[in-house]
């Protein structure tokens, strides 16, 4: 999965979470994304570009980048 923003990613299917890690070292919890949209991305080549057009400002986010005391939820 070589992306340039994104370092790696896991889902929860029963909290329909995913997370993103970013190369910069932040951590957000990406909420209630289908398991599908997960698997949609799983399955593409271009993760970073994927991610933009299809999760970043669709799906409501928190930040849990350890350290940090944000646990605000944004969309």
């Amino acid at each position: 999965m070589p992306s340039a923003v994104i370092a790696g990613y896991a889902y929860d299917a029963d909290q329909q979470t995913l997370e993103i890690q970013y190369h910069s070292g932040k951590i957000y919890q990406y909420l209630n994304v289908p398991e599908k949209v997960y698997k949609e991305m799983r399955a593409t080549m271009v993760k970073g570009i994927w991610f933009n057009r299809h999760i970043k400002g669709k799906y409501p986010f928190k930040d849990v980048t350890p350290g940090h005391t944000q646990t605000e939820m944004f969309k």
